[in-house]
């Protein structure tokens, strides 16, 4: 169990499609955690998908209610929670993500392409070219995913089950009992 984490949350960050979802909610079953998805947390208190909010209200105010649930969120312990890909976009969110351990899913874009092609639920995505959109995102937020405390390279054919084996290989590794925050560690 997650014993060894002191209830300590884990906060997946990275980009869209890059399996923070599916990673998460195999965390928080090897750690006896709770499971939550920022964006699944979001459209259940705004009672609406993402894609309406940002068609409605706009890409700011999706924002403000990411930081809003996050800020909860962090709160309490023992969970294991995806987040947005733009999560990273706001300081105030790394005030909250740093109440536990950051893992940045880092997968190269050509993989979240083909992962993400015919998806039409995202709003950040439905542009003439989603390819190139997708590059300039990645390349917008990847010096944010850097700062993560464990960085987890995706690794051609692994499953979603070696990538939570090798998310928490790497937590271990970060954690050193006689220090008190995590070091930055970095898999390939």
């Amino acid at each position: 169990m997650g014993d060894w984490l002191k209830g300590v949350n884990l906060y997946l960050i990275g980009m869209m499609g890059a399996g923070k979802t599916t990673v998460g909610q195999l965390l928080a079953d090897r750690l006896g955690y709770r499971f939550f998805d920022t964006d699944k947390v979001i459209e259940r208190v705004a009672g609406q998908p993402i894609s309406q909010i940002f068609a409605e209200s706009g890409e700011l105010a999706f924002r403000a209610l990411e930081s809003q649930v996050l800020a909860e969120l962090s709160a309490y312990t023992r969970l294991a929670i995806a987040t947005g890909g733009g999560i990273v976009l706001k300081r105030e969110n790394w005030g909250y993500l740093r109440h536990g351990i950051v893992v940045w899913l880092d997968v190269p874009v050509e993989h979240l392409q083909a992962r993400l092609e015919g998806d039409t639920a995202r709003p950040l995505l439905q542009e003439a070219d989603p390819a190139a959109r997708l590059q300039t995102l990645l390349n917008q937020r990847q010096p944010l995913y850097a700062q993560a405390d464990v960085r987890v390279i995706h690794q051609p054919g692994e499953t979603p089950e070696q990538v939570a084996v090798r998310v928490l290989d790497q937590v271990r590794l970060a954690i050193r009992p006689e220090r008190t925050e995590p070091e930055r560690t970095e898999l390939n």
